[in-house]
């Protein structure tokens, strides 16, 4: 036997397809069997094979004696048997030659049996090794290959199946069959550092009585730091905007004393200027210098720690704002700047002080006052004063007050409010007076007795009144705007009223004389028209007033129209003013009336005398009527006062006898009595215009 071939190459198959064929024309007459069996692997021992058909006194041996010791087959009469368990991945096929002997004759045939070892799904995939190890920067973009990792099968399956296990996605196949892990989503070197994934690979059945394996692997994934973060100053605060990781700082402040040298390192708040590297895998060491603000060199920055030293005393009270620059000291690129306000004060000589060693307070509910407990009236006010700020009466506007003991306290302004609804109680706290420009404090004790009102209304009560205040306070602004425009509005009229008034006095005073009115001589007197005009002769004026009277009859249309100004103006003054219908039904004679006094309103008391020019002489015994005529101040008017020319004022010259001018005094005008007469200057222009006017 030349023994069991594992292995069928072409040749030899065609050889044994040969051969099988000539062993059927022939096997029909001493022994037969099939030439191709299929036999699975993993089989019972002493397994039937094959069945050879044999005629009678025909025996079976394997060809050649002695059988091969690896021959896993044996005959049991006329059955093949497998001897012990096949394996497909060891052979897959057996070529197993039979020699039939009849043993009348002796003659032989041989007979070939191929068995084909059927495959079944007896072994799990396999990794090798088992756990991969694998770095990778943090900086690597999406789509990034980490690596490949296939697995093995010995039942020689055609495809295998593979799945990935990634805490937080991380990290995906490329597709189900192909095992390349690929990045996922961005990696961020100080939220993750170490990804440990698990690759699962899968078999699949061959045969429906086939179980399925699995195997897995471990991919040990460490991220490395990218240098892409600038540096940090520090303290800072982490911000995540758009993915990207900053870190803000409040920057730095600083206090020396005027005309005074810093010695040491300066001290700053909220701590000393340093930064770090904000890729902390790398730790790139830091350079710092400064950007602008120390034109004068005022102030040293070390290169290496950030210390700022002082090199001399300033002389200026006020801010100096440092800018300062910290770079990474190889990749210079990634730099970071932050400001140092340094402000310049006057030496502290005195410490806070409180005004009384220990509060007293009452509180009663949330939101409110606490009241002083000895002056239940008066709000509780804590204050500490600073003899340094002697102009402001010891107010230092940088003190601040804290509360230890308990944050259900608010100190707000020197006044202290209950935040919180507490139970009623008795507090021992301590208040602090903190002065920031000089870190001096004061303390005092604070004693505050937590009494919650029990009245449920009382809280309505007080909204109440609050409420009731508002309204009533609405309402006295209101009457206070209504009486400021009456009193705009008196002031505004009281001028033309006592012009009436006045001038309707004065024309009763010269109409009461016994005869009554009279036709004829009426004089006009321009002091008592617009006394508040600048430009006219007025008494407030720096002219003397005049009045120029002119000879009319009392029917006029002047006449008429002042005595409907005065009714219009004031009935009282109405019945003051003559009856024009009794002038034109009866004339008394001169002899029956008197001279009136000439009344005037009341006026400033100012130096010199009011003047007064009439038309001619007034002789008391004539006892001529004085009437005032309304001076409308019209330019038409004037213009037609003007008009008459220079003869017809020399006719009227001839006819009328020359005007005089009467002076009163101030005192005489108000009494009514005194009188100054004298001739007026010859060559006076005033006289001249008022020829004009007449």
């Amino acid at each position: 036997m030349d023994g069991i071939h594992p292995l069928l190459t072409v040749s030899k198959t065609f050889s044994l397809l040969l051969l099988i064929l000539l062993q059927t024309s022939t096997e029909a007459q001493m022994c037969s069997a099939n030439a191709l069996v299929n036999f699975p692997e993993n089989n019972a021992v002493n397994a039937v094979v094959e069945t050879i058909i044999t005629q009678p006194g025909v025996t079976l041996e394997f060809s050649p004696p002695p059988a091969n010791p690896d021959n896993p087959f044996i005959l049991d009469g006329n059955n093949l048997v497998a001897a012990t368990a096949l394996d497909f991945e060891s052979a897959n096929f057996y070529e197993v030659e039979i020699t039939c002997t009849e043993t009348a004759t002796a003659s032989k045939l041989p007979l070939i049996i191929i068995v084909l070892v059927t495959n079944k799904n007896d072994n799990p995939p396999t990794f090798d090794p088992t756990s991969y190890q694998v770095n990778l920067n943090e900086m690597d973009p999406v789509g990034t290959s980490v690596g490949s990792y296939p697995a093995k099968d010995l039942d020689q399956h055609p495809q295998l199946f593979y799945t990935l296990t990634s805490p937080s996605n991380e990290f995906t196949l490329r597709s189900p069959t192909v095992p390349d892990i690929l990045v996922n989503t961005r990696l961020d070197y100080d939220k993750v550092k170490n990804v440990e994934l698990i690759l699962t690979a899968s078999d699949a059945k061959l045969t429906p009585e086939d179980e399925l394996f699995t195997a897995t692997a471990t991919i040990m994934v460490t991220i490395l730091d990218g240098d892409n973060r600038p540096p940090w100053f520090q303290p800072c605060t982490p911000l995540e905007i758009g993915g990207n990781v900053i870190c803000q700082s409040p920057g730095y402040t600083g206090r020396v004393v005027l005309n005074e040298q810093e010695t040491g390192v300066l001290p700053l708040e909220p701590g000393p200027l340093y930064a770090i590297d904000g890729d902390s895998g790398i730790k790139e060491a830091i350079t710092y210098s400064f950007l602008s603000g120390n034109e004068d060199g005022l102030f040293e920055i070390n290169p290496n720690t950030g210390n700022i030293t002082m090199l001399r005393a300033t002389d200026v009270l006020g801010t100096i704002s440092l800018s300062v620059l910290a770079a990474q000291a190889i990749n210079s690129y990634q730099f970071a700047t932050t400001t140092v306000t340094i402000s310049v004060q006057v030496k502290s000589l005195h410490p806070p002080v409180f005004q009384e060693p220990l509060y007293e307070g009452l509180a009663t509910s949330t939101g409110t006052m606490v009241m002083d407990l000895m002056n239940k009236d008066q709000p509780l006010r804590i204050l500490a004063t600073d003899e340094d700020y002697a102009a402001t009466g010891g107010l230092n506007p940088y003190i601040t007050y804290s509360i230890s003991g308990s944050s259900d306290f608010l100190l707000i302004n020197g006044y202290l409010f209950m935040t919180k609804d507490l139970p009623e109680d008795t507090l021992t706290l301590q208040v602090v007076a903190t002065d920031t420009t000089n870190d001096e404090s004061a303390t005092s004790q604070l004693s505050v007795e937590v009494k919650p009102v029990t009245n449920p209304s009382s809280g309505s009560d007080v909204v109440g009144m609050a409420v009731l205040g508002a309204v009533l306070s609405a309402l006295l602004l209101i009457c206070l705007v209504i009486i400021g425009v009456l009193v705009c509005r008196l002031r505004k009229g009281k001028a033309d009223w006592r012009k009436i008034y006045e001038a309707s006095m004065f024309r009763s005073s010269l109409g009461q004389g016994s005869g009554g009115h009279k036709e004829g001589i009426q004089y006009t007197n321009e002091a008592f028209q617009k006394d508040e005009d600048g430009s006219s002769l007025g008494s407030g004026g720096p002219e003397r007033e005049s009045v120029i009277a002119s000879k009319e009859s009392p029917q006029t249309s002047w006449s008429i129209q002042r005595e409907e100004a005065i009714i219009r103006s004031s009935a009282p003054l109405h019945d003051l003013l003559p009856d024009n219908s009794s002038d034109t039904s009866s004339e008394k004679s001169d002899t029956e009336k008197d001279v009136k006094p000439i009344l005037t309103k009341e006026r400033r008391v100012e130096e010199g005398y009011k003047s007064v020019w009439f038309k001619e002489d007034i002789d008391p015994a004539a006892k001529e009527e004085v009437v005032i005529i309304p001076d409308s101040r019209e330019d038409d008017s004037e213009e037609e006062d003007e008009e008459p020319s220079r003869s017809s004022r020399e006719d009227d010259e001839d006819h009328n006898p020359p005007t005089k001018k009467i002076f009163f005094a101030d005192s005489d005008l108000d009494s009514g009595i005194g009188v100054k007469t004298e001739d007026p200057p010859e060559d006076s222009d005033s006289d001249e215009s008022m020829d004009n006017a007449l």
